[in-house]
This record gives C-alpha cells, structure tokens and sequence, in this order.
C-alpha cells in the first residue's frame, strides 16, 4: 500500500498571493510585489484602511478561479503520484464561496488525480495521511502525521 500526501492548495500549488497583489493593485491602484512581503502577509504591509478590503477579496467567488499554477507543482506532483496516494487538502471552510472555483481549479490543472482525493475541511488536523504540505504552520502543528511547511519563494 502506498503512503499517502495530503497537499495544501493555497500558495503551495496555486498562487493565491499573485491574485492578492494583483487585485490590489486593481483596486487601490497601489503595486506591491513578491518582494515586499517576503516573509510577511499581504495583511502586514497594506495600507490599515486598505485592510478590510484585502481581507474581503478570498471571499468573492471568484477570487480562486484560474489562480496561476506554483512553478513546477504539475510535473512534482505528477512524479510523486507514482509512489505515493495524492490528497488536496484545502481549508475551503474559511471561504465557504470558494468550493466550486477550487474544485473547478483541481479537476483542470490536476486531471490525473481522482476528484475523490480532493478534501475540502475547516481543520487539517483530522486528516489521516502520512505527509503534509502545507505553507500554514497552524495546519502543521495539528497535524498527525509528519508536516512540511512550503514556501515557493525563490532564494
């Protein structure tokens, strides 16, 4: 039986703070890069007015749909899948209006994983895999199994 890998969606394999930057600037007209955060949240550096709106942009149902793929994540995932049992786990429940842009998401970038193999919860840490990756510590630290923190910046 192969070990199994649950893998997070959000900025592990689907660049949601491009989509952050990017409808920052759409409505604020203020550019901020990869750069400016590092090691940040896009809720540390914008302007505290700003705020309430930038947090309100996960909740459009259409902030998730056609997200840029992470560099390489297809083709990684695609060669684990050969050794290991392949789980998305997204905690979709933060942004109830999410479910169907992510799942849409899954199916189109990730055909080769079975649609049942995608988890949409609220807390990872009833998850029963081997392995997590996720870039969210506080899925990690509940996690069970073994976690990996992911980060796609360069360095």
């Amino acid at each position: 039986m192969k070990k199994s890998i649950a893998i997070d969606m959000d900025d592990t394999v689907a660049d949601t703070l491009q989509r952050h930057l990017t409808w920052y600037k759409n409505e604020f007209g203020i550019t901020l890069s990869k750069e400016m955060l590092r090691g940040k949240k896009i809720y540390d550096v914008v302007l505290k007015e700003h705020l309430n709106t930038v947090r309100s942009f996960p909740h459009h149902p259409d902030f998730f749909r056609d997200l840029d793929v992470i560099e390489n994540a297809v083709e990684v995932i695609y060669e684990l899948s050969k050794y290991y049992e392949i789980y998305f786990a997204s905690a979709a429940m933060e942004y109830p209006s999410s479910f169907n842009a992510k799942y849409d998401w899954l199916k189109n970038n990730f055909p080769f994983i079975n649609e049942m193999n995608f988890i949409f919860c609220g807390y990872k840490g009833m998850l029963n895999c081997d392995y997590l990756i996720d870039d969210s510590s506080r899925h990690i630290d509940n996690f069970s199994g073994q976690g990996y923190l992911f980060t796609s910046e360069k360095t």
